[in-house]
């Protein structure tokens, strides 16, 4: 095999690989696999080209006659983002350390093999969604082709497909992985899939959003859903007086707040109560560390980059919005426009140049890949903006102009009862509130029977939540488990 760095074609109607072979030492095994980068080329239904999908893949050797392994598609959300920070920062089998819940400092950067890789247990293809990444547009196709809910689930699940046929895996237990809007994209994607004969045995969901209704201007049940996030920023930097002492029996208590006298004030609007208002104030003040008087004055409502900045105002500091535990200064900026909201951030700044960084240098140095294209590893200020949000649910016959793909993911639930799904997140993220994941299944209204099929696990960290060092690690557990109960055929 030439390992050299090589540079592929820049035709996107040209598919192309480089490999590479490695082993990897996880616990007491010694696993040797082949490092794939290289792209598929995705038709339309006419069988023009539409899409260069570029994909990293890290798959086990196995002995001949060996029952084939599972198979795990992964993805980053965005819309706009590839899929480097589930790669090089969570589970592919070289991996950089950042110092999380601190600012990662400039390089040089630590990566080695990574011991929570998920390569002991399935073999793994990460995604780069059309834009992002080295995947680009092919033929005379356009960003409205494929940018947009349905239509980037189609690009997805061509891509998926044309992945199999390729290495003709089709008799691998097969999953989804996504992260962020990764996860809206994977409960859209799971139903068409297994429409077209391609059922799966489970789904990892990873800072989940899947009712995108629930955040529109107006709607109460984004300020219920971020509740409890809020209360764990508080709790993090010790905004009581009377800190409580185990976090996870504390979200409980904020749960209950937030669903029974919080909703219910919030469902009174101008009807609520003098004194109703008052006990509301002061309990939600205790549970989020801000003033009684501040949240009256804001009708007991506070957005997401309110609190942000007020919870440490006094000190000039404002908080992550993917990891609260993250700081930085917010004394006096001159100009008050917009800043793009995945790069504006303390937790996205103190990993994302260690990831980037290591990355490249995975693809170079234990793959031999380069390309003469740009690689784009955020490109969401210009898809976010072009994105189609109108989404075709299953069981409604005009589109949805605000996709709720809470629909899509119990019908794939209803066709394939073997179907298992894991929940995953961060207390202290903001972006996706774990509670908002709590609410979102609690209404797919699925039998008990159903219900079993899916299990939620929530870690202290934030929206990328494998960037923690202990949450990885207990990450990795609950994946283990999970894999074996959804694999399991007897």
């Amino acid at each position: 095999m030439d390992e050299s760095p090589t540079t592929p074609s820049t035709d996107t109607t040209a598919e192309s690989s480089q490999s590479q072979t490695h082993r990897i030492r996880i616990g007491d095994r010694d696993i040797d696999y082949v490092a794939t980068a290289g792209t598929v080329l995705v038709r339309d239904a006419e069988h023009e080209p539409l899409a260069s999908v570029f994909y990293l893949s890290y798959v086990a050797e196995q002995p001949v006659g060996a029952p084939a392994r599972p198979v795990t598609f992964f993805f980053n959300g965005g819309p706009g983002s590839a899929s480097l920070w589930l790669n090089i920062g969570g589970f592919g089998p070289k991996r950089a350390p950042t110092a999380t819940p601190a600012a990662t400092p400039p390089a040089p950067y630590i990566v080695g093999d990574n011991p929570h890789s998920l390569i002991d247990t399935t073999d793994m293809v990460f995604i780069d969604a059309v834009g992002t990444g080295y995947s680009r547009l092919a033929g005379s196709a356009t960003g409205a082709d494929v940018w947009g809910v349905d239509q980037d689930v189609d690009v997805f699940a061509r891509a998926i497909t044309r992945y199999l046929t390729i290495t003709n895996n089709w008799n691998a237990p097969r999953f989804l992985f996504g992260e962020s809007y990764g996860t809206t994209r994977s409960a859209a994607l799971v139903h068409k899939l297994q429409n077209q004969g391609i059922d799966f045995n489970g789904v990892v969901l990873l800072s989940t959003l899947l009712n995108w209704t629930t955040m529109q201007a107006g709607a109460d049940q984004s300020y219920v859903n971020s509740l409890p996030s809020f209360a764990a920023a508080a709790w993090y930097h010790k905004r009581r007086d009377d800190h409580p002492d185990n976090l996870d029996a504390y979200l409980d208590e904020v749960r209950a707040f937030a669903q029974g006298p919080y909703a219910a004030a919030l469902q009174l609007g101008d009807r609520l109560p003098a004194e109703q208002e008052n006990a509301v104030a002061e309990q939600l003040g205790r549970h989020i560390g801000l003033d009684a008087g501040y949240l009256k004055r804001t009708m007991l409502r506070v957005d997401m980059e309110q609190f942000r900045r007020a919870l440490l105002d006094e000190q000039g500091i404002v908080i992550g919005r993917f990891d609260t535990r993250f700081t930085a200064e917010n004394n006096y900026i001159i100009g008050n426009g917009s800043h793009d909201p995945a790069t504006d951030d303390a937790a996205t700044a103190g990993v994302n140049s260690a990831h980037l960084s290591t990355f490249r240098d995975h693809l170079v140095s234990d793959i031999g890949y380069t390309s003469e294209l740009h690689y784009l590893p955020l490109n969401n200020v210009v898809i976010a903006q072009a994105w189609d949000w109108n989404h075709k649910a299953p069981g409604f016959d005009a589109p949805m102009q605000i996709p709720n793909v809470t629909l899509d993911l119990a019908a794939a639930l209803r066709r394939n009862r073997s179907l298992r799904v894991a929940v995953m997140g961060g207390v202290y993220d903001l972006a996706t509130p774990f509670f908002g994941a709590e609410y979102d299944f609690a209404h797919m209204f699925l039998s008990a029977e159903l219900r079993e099929n899916v299990s939620f696990h929530f870690y202290e960290s934030g929206h990328m939540t494998f960037v923690d060092e202990v949450a990885i690690t207990k990450m990795k557990a609950d994946l283990i488990e999970f894999y074996a109960t959804a694999t399991r055929t007897a």
